[in-house]
């Protein structure tokens, strides 16, 4: 049980201290601000967890206002990863909309930059940081020829981060958790000139003891009961939730099929050689809400990414099979996904259908293309002879739907920064197309509105200098009861224009499937109130 300090007196500290078992003793945080090596020192207090998930701990912690998140991972849609993370009430919030000249990067960069973090072997890389997502509007910062469409299917900003201090880690394989907290000795300048004015100004002490109380309060958090579940306020009533083949697509398949027929004009032309158009659907949410969707999506569909952000007036929704570029002690990576079928029935179909994917011609170019464009991409931030293909078309299988996927690395040349990685791959060639520059301009004059946050980046600059981002596919936005789910498809020479709106549909299948099991979920647990 907690030991909870009533006043702040030094001997309430020194037994909340002892009672957490916290990693690090003042005398320590002392020693550390002394040396200034570092300016942000994490510390952290270790549970057992063997009766814990992802969910309960984030509808324990997550239960207050502000940014929130969770994030998942199931490495290649089979194989759990070791840790997931929780993060409630940043510090800081960063938001950016169509008004925004500033390139948002710059601004995240700015807040990092200065940040000298104590290394400590028994955390994860990641204990907090920038957390949040750059829109595929976004790219009017990093290439401005490509103009975005003016109108928004959905009000929201362009790009969001909030920076965490505060991050809970689950730890899978040990069975434990970690309540992180990361202490800004930097404030320790911050009001030096305050306390020469004669302020109160900021102590290692009073930095202890703030980190102190803030373990305390997730970890009671932690140990009490799950609060009641709360309907979706703004989701309507009703009985039925919409069936995919009912829901309102932006285009329909009328127009899909156009944007088809247009693209491969241009691919005839010399244009481009592959462009990737895309749809959104739309379907109000029935008494369900969007965390009540996120924990039927990360059964029906495990994903390497799977992620659930709720920025109060609205959530964001993903399990992404796609990283888009991820930048850890000096190599950066991208992994393109190109090609896909539908999952076999059985093992012998499905086995039959991978095989048939690896040798059908028309998906081997296409994806031999998206590799040589994400090469291009690392290399014009890599170290010359450092870029090379990790793995070439492996097949990633998923709950509905099954890729060739491959693997791209180099070494960050000194001259550049995590940040000008993620300007030169985004976004990936694989939901814009090749050239990238030429094929986003013309998918930009077909389609009628904004993609938001479709085929943009959800991830984090951690405090450690490192950065992790997937491809926002598979990921749908909810605001005011309303699901927004988009999908788009590689198109070339040969394409089709009813199969490639088919597997458009096909890609957001499980996402369609979660909103109707999430109905169903709580159509039950209204049932039994």
């Amino acid at each position: 049980m907690t030991t909870h300090a009533n006043g702040d007196s030094k001997m309430d500290i020194e037994k909340l201290t002892e009672a957490l078992e916290v990693s690090l003793t003042l005398a320590e945080l002392q020693a550390a601000a002394k040396g200034g090596k570092y300016n942000v020192v994490p510390i952290f207090t270790e549970m057992v967890a063997d009766i814990d998930t992802p969910v309960t701990v984030y509808l324990k912690v997550g239960n207050c206002n502000g940014p929130k998140f969770l994030f998942e991972s199931v490495a290649g849609g089979e194989n759990i990863a070791r840790y997931s993370f929780i993060g409630v009430k940043p510090y800081k919030v960063m938001e950016f909309g169509s008004e925004n000249k500033c390139d948002p990067l710059r601004v995240i960069e700015k807040e990092l930059k200065d940040i000298r973090l104590m290394p400590n072997r028994k955390l994860p890389d990641f204990t907090g940081g920038a957390v949040g997502y750059v829109g595929y509007d976004c790219v009017r910062f990093f290439e401005p020829t490509v103009q975005v469409p003016k109108e928004k299917a959905l009000d929201i900003p362009d790009c969001i981060f909030s920076l965490y201090s505060t991050v809970v880690c689950i730890d899978r394989v040990n069975h434990t958790m970690k309540i992180i907290y990361n202490i800004p000795l930097y404030r320790l300048n911050d009001y030096e000139k305050a306390a020469e004015k004669g302020g109160k100004g900021v102590t290692v002490a009073s930095l202890y003891e703030d980190a102190i109380r803030e373990i305390d309060s997730v970890r009671a958090r932690l140990e009490g009961p799950l609060p009641k579940h709360k309907l979706n306020k703004t989701a309507s009533n009703g009985s039925k939730t919409q069936d995919m083949k009912d829901m309102k697509s932006n285009v329909g398949q009328k127009g899909y099929e156009g944007f088809v027929d247009t693209l491969k004009k241009h691919i005839k032309m010399g244009d481009i050689i592959q462009a990737v158009p895309s749809q959104r659907l739309q379907c109000q949410l029935v008494d369900v809400d969007a965390f009540d969707v996120y924990r039927q999506l990360r059964m029906i569909n495990p994903s390497p990414y799977m992620f659930f952000m709720d920025y109060d007036s609205f959530q964001i929704v993903g399990a992404s099979p796609e990283l888009l570029v991820k930048c850890v002690n000096g190599v950066v990576t991208t992994h393109p996904i190109a090609g896909t079928r539908k999952r076999g029935i059985t093992k012998e179909k499905d086995d039959a259908l991978a095989k048939e994917l690896l040798s059908n011609e028309k998906e081997r170019a296409e994806h031999i293309m998206l590799v040589d464009l994400g090469r291009n991409d690392i290399g014009r931030v890599a170290s010359p002879g450092t870029v090379k293909v990790d793995s070439l078309m492996h097949i990633e299988r998923y709950s509905h739907v099954m890729h060739i996927v491959s693997h791209v690395s180099g070494k960050l040349d000194k001259s550049k920064t995590m940040y000008d990685a993620f300007r030169s791959v985004f976004p990936a060639g694989t939901v814009s197309g090749a050239p990238k520059v030429k094929a986003m301009q013309l998918v930009n004059r077909l389609e009628p509105q904004s993609r938001g946050i479709y085929s943009g980046a959800v991830g984090f600059f951690s405090f450690s200098g490192n950065m992790d981002t997937c491809i926002a596919i598979r990921t749908l936005a909810v605001k005011d009861g309303v699901a927004h789910l988009q999908a788009g498809g590689g198109i070339v020479f040969d394409s089709e224009p009813t199969p490639e709106y088919e597997e458009t549909m096909n890609k957001m299948r499980a996402l369609g499937k979660a909103i109707q099991s999430a109905q169903r979920m709580v159509r039950k647990r209204k049932n039994r109130a």
